[in-house]
């Protein structure tokens, strides 16, 4: 059952990002990725409320896997490289979070960059 709300919990947040990424994007008059950016930026947010509401508030674990991994997740996954990164700052592991910041944008572009380079050579 928990698959299910996972996979429907999913659908719903990817819906929310295409609507939300469309629609913001569209209506801007530089070439930027405002959509995406939007996205990410309003699911960290949205993530950082329900992760220090959900401290003080018990929820069972299917309901924050519901929320965090399928919504969330759906939305966007880099709310949860937000609350990864703060909660290795909280954890006074700043060395460790300017590593995963780096590590996830750069080499996440890197590797971007890399998979194009592959795929033209793949499907010459």
């Amino acid at each position: 059952m928990s698959y299910l709300l996972l996979i429907l919990s999913g659908g719903i947040g990817s819906l929310f990002r295409y609507i939300l990424s469309k629609e913001t994007g569209s209506h801007m008059p530089v070439n930027f990725p405002f959509g995406t950016l939007s996205v990410n930026l309003i699911g960290c947010f949205i993530a950082g409320i329900l992760y220090g509401i959900f401290e003080n508030y018990v929820i069972s674990p299917n309901m924050r896997l519901i929320i965090f991994v399928g919504f969330l997740g759906g939305f966007t996954t880099f709310a949860s490289f937000g609350i990864e990164t703060v909660n290795l700052i909280r954890q006074n592991e700043i060395w460790r979070s300017i590593l995963n910041i780096i590590i996830n944008n750069v080499g996440g572009i890197v590797l971007v960059y890399f998979g194009i380079i592959i795929s033209k050579y793949i499907f010459k």
